[in-house]
């Protein structure tokens, strides 16, 4: 997974004073949680937009001004109800040794044969929750969706998942093609029809060229 750099600043202070004195001054307040003990510090608002106006799923590592290095993933955003400027990111610390569980997008790849023929492709989950460990979570989950018929849909049980696992359902649909008024019928569908149409015309017309019983000749 690829990983954002945010460079930020250790906070002696974590009042309300000091925080609202940062925040006037460009800096968010973070906290970082599942180590020891939680570390407070801060970082310019701009250092979060790759971070938090993105589809896509980072890790980050929080370079602090003391010396530190700690590698983390975003666990919590707070924004304000107006000005939508972020007022303050929590971040869970990574460890090579213990999983982690993290919201990954999905991504369809390829031309559906179902919406080739007027099917509607419907996402119901634009993002899956998987838990592994650092160096085996994916940047996204691709699902390729040529072969999908008008009907079919994608499972979390059919998706290849050894390096991690899903916390879902097997059951649960990740998208679907549905029948729209104007689908028309696949290649497979049309043929079989056509051949049943076919062969319904031929018995029609059989019946039709066999010969009567002779009448009787007229005394």
């Amino acid at each position: 997974m690829k990983s954002i750099t945010i460079n930020g600043s250790q906070r002696e202070s974590v009042g309300k004073k000091s925080t609202k004195a940062l925040r006037n001054a460009g800096q968010v307040p973070c906290v970082l949680y599942g180590g020891d003990k939680p570390v407070h510090f801060s970082a310019p608002e701009l250092a979060f937009s790759k971070l938090v106006y993105t589809p896509n799923a980072h890790t980050v590592v929080i370079e602090l001004d003391n010396g530190q290095t700690l590698n983390a993933v975003l666990q919590d955003i707070q924004f304000h109800p107006v000005s939508d400027r972020i007022l303050h990111v929590d971040f869970y610390q990574l460890f090579e040794d213990k999983e982690i569980a993290l919201n990954i997008p999905v991504t369809l790849v390829g031309n559906s044969r179902g919406v080739k023929n007027g099917g509607v492709l419907r996402r119901n989950n634009r993002k899956l929750r998987i838990k592994a460990l650092p160096a085996n979570l994916p940047d996204f989950i691709e699902i390729d969706i040529t072969p999908m018929k008008i009907g079919d849909k994608v499972y979390v049980g059919d998706l290849d998942s050894e390096k991690y696992r899903f916390l879902h359902t097997d059951n649960t649909v990740v998208c679907q093609i549905k029948t729209a008024r104007t689908a028309i019928l696949d290649d497979e569908e049309e043929e079989e029809e056509l051949e049943g149409e076919e062969g319904a015309e031929a018995t029609a017309e059989g019946g039709a060229e066999t010969p009567a019983t002779e009448a009787p000749a007229e005394a």
